[in-house]
């Protein structure tokens, strides 16, 4: 199975970076803020054109667009647009040290952002957090964590998972899935090593056809193995790597559910997924997630608990209903 991604935000055309800095200026002059102005204007620029407005605008202006806006603007739509300016894999290293940073760690997030990468994005967000924090991120993770949930996410940081464009091998796979047998369904306990091991160093290839020969030799699923076989964190992470190996718009889909289900709404988890896919595979959620749930993402956060111009921007990221 190809995985189709497919992005929601894309390169605007045509595009003049002096214009767009001209009007979010405008925008921020004077009393009150035009919102609107701000939300037409960076949802529908890519990462790299903002950079450029915000280049563009300090060349300008002599000013900072990021604080300016961070001056006019509040709260959870703040976060949002913040969140819009700034580089992607850095975007990504702050949410990863925001999760470990105080009292208690925030492991979903951890299992979120790590477990979904291929080794090379990986090697990215390694290098990238270490320039940022001036700490490596293995160091920091192995202080906030503990047991085998420690040793999978320090195996993935390091990078040992084989790269995208390894062919993938049959036989191992066979191979692999024994293994995986043994260590869990085929004795009494369960030898996490092996887990660790496999998911951590196999392609996501690879490991797609780990799981169809699991399911010819066992009869059963490897879902059904690691919640029969793990539990808390470490199931967590071993579920997030089978449902990205499998269709990570699946996995994004329900982590978007769960954020906005029951009483209040998981903010965090919901700018972050929005954002950070809104370029890669935003438009394969959106279709997944009425797939699964029968109703749109855009209604879903219609009828959430965000409100105002938070709402707005991100609805706008959906790029429509």
């Amino acid at each position: 199975m190809d995985y189709k991604a497919e992005p929601c935000v894309t390169a605007y055309s045509p595009f003049d970076a002096a214009s767009d800095s001209q009007e979010l200026r405008s925008a921020m002059r004077g009393l009150g803020t035009d919102e609107q102005q701000i939300i037409d204007i960076l949802t529908k620029r890519n990462n790299a054109q903002r950079q450029l407005i915000s280049a563009t605008y300090a060349a300008e202006f002599d000013r900072d667009l990021v604080d300016d806006l961070k001056s006019e603007l509040g709260g959870k739509f703040e976060n949002v647009i913040v969140a819009l300016m700034t580089p992607p894999v850095e975007y990504l290293c702050q949410q990863l040290h925001s999760a470990m940073a105080g009292i208690g760690t925030e492991e979903a997030t951890l299992v979120e952002i790590l477990c979904t990468k291929t080794n090379e994005e990986m090697q990215e967000i390694v290098a990238t957090y270490e320039e940022k924090w001036g700490r490596p991120l293995a160091e920091q993770m192995c202080s906030e964590t503990s047991g085998f949930f420690r040793r999978l996410l320090t195996l993935i940081v390091t990078g040992v998972r084989d790269p995208v464009n390894t062919p993938v091998d049959p036989e191992l796979a066979k191979d692999q899935a024994s293994q995986l047998y043994a260590a869990g369904e085929a004795k009494l306990g369960t030898d996490e090593e092996v887990f660790n091991r496999i998911m951590s160093h196999a392609s996501f290839p690879q490991l797609r056809l780990v799981f169809e020969e699991y399911k010819e030799l066992t009869g059963q699923t490897i879902e059904q193995a690691i919640k029969h076989e793990m539990s808390d964190e470490l199931h967590e992470a071993m579920m997030a790597i089978v449902e990205c190996v499998q269709s990570p718009a699946a996995f994004f889909a329900n982590r978007l559910y769960k954020a906005m289900d029951g009483a209040g709404t998981d903010d965090d988890t919901l700018i972050r997924i929005i954002v950070s896919r809104s370029e890669i595979d935003l438009a394969t959620i959106k279709k997944e997630f009425e797939r699964i749930y029968n109703r749109t993402l855009h209604s879903a956060i219609e009828d959430s608990e965000t409100s105002g111009d938070y709402k707005r921007a991100l609805t706008a990221l959906l790029g429509g209903a």
